[in-house]
């Protein structure tokens, strides 16, 4: 093992001096490469260091949040502007809609956590209050999109898509009875599942 890494080292020492006569030629990723392999040869490599995953989703719903939200941010403090986010095919189309939730003090009060539900495109569906997490999506649907279950005041509450959207409200809709189904998907388990938090 060790002769390995004393080998690995060499061939980088050699291929550094060669590339020192032709800086301009060296490409960004070349070198990040041979500095995370030095450092590993070395044992000095920091994994903190790897950039966090920023995907496509994540910047469309950032986007969204700045257009939506444009009036609340002068008065948000920087722990409030952060996000989380799940993703379900409400309508089966084959493209996901996006959950978005908080989990602050500037989104959140004594009934419960606003958020939203973005379309594919980062388009708004509804906005919804007053809502404990998480969301669990029924087998039964309404206007070809699933019914979903939302937690508000220790009660679960039925909420059906019609005329294009969720009612906004969970606490004015009708009581689930029953058992919850334990086949449900859940979205936005922000706790348990311990989904990771962006900022916008």
């Amino acid at each position: 093992m060790k002769r390995k890494i004393l080998i690995t080292a060499i061939i980088l020492a050699l291929f550094s001096c060669q590339n020192k006569e032709k800086p301009e030629s060296r490409n960004i990723i070349k070198t990040i490469t041979e500095d995370t392999l030095s450092k590993t040869v070395a044992g000095t490599a920091n994994l903190s260091e790897v950039p966090a995953k920023d995907d496509k989703t994540v910047e469309l719903i950032r986007k969204q949040l700045l257009v939506l939200l444009k009036k609340d941010l002068p008065a948000m403090t920087k722990e409030d502007r952060f996000f989380y986010y799940d993703a379900f095919d409400l309508n089966n189309d084959g493209k996901d809609e996006y959950f978005v939730g908080f989990s602050n003090s500037y989104f959140c009060g004594s009934g419960g956590c606003s958020g939203y539900i973005l379309n594919n495109e980062g388009i708004v569906i509804n906005k919804f209050t007053v809502t404990d997490f998480p969301i669990l999506v029924t087998t039964s649907s309404t206007e070809k999109f699933y019914d979903l279950l939302f937690e508000t005041g220790g009660k679960f509450h039925l909420l059906k898509f019609k005329n294009g959207k969720y009612p906004s409200n969970p606490s004015v809709q009708e009581n689930w009875k029953g058992d919850i189904p334990a086949a449900s998907p859940v979205v936005l388990d922000i706790y348990a599942k311990k989904l990771e938090k962006y900022s916008f």
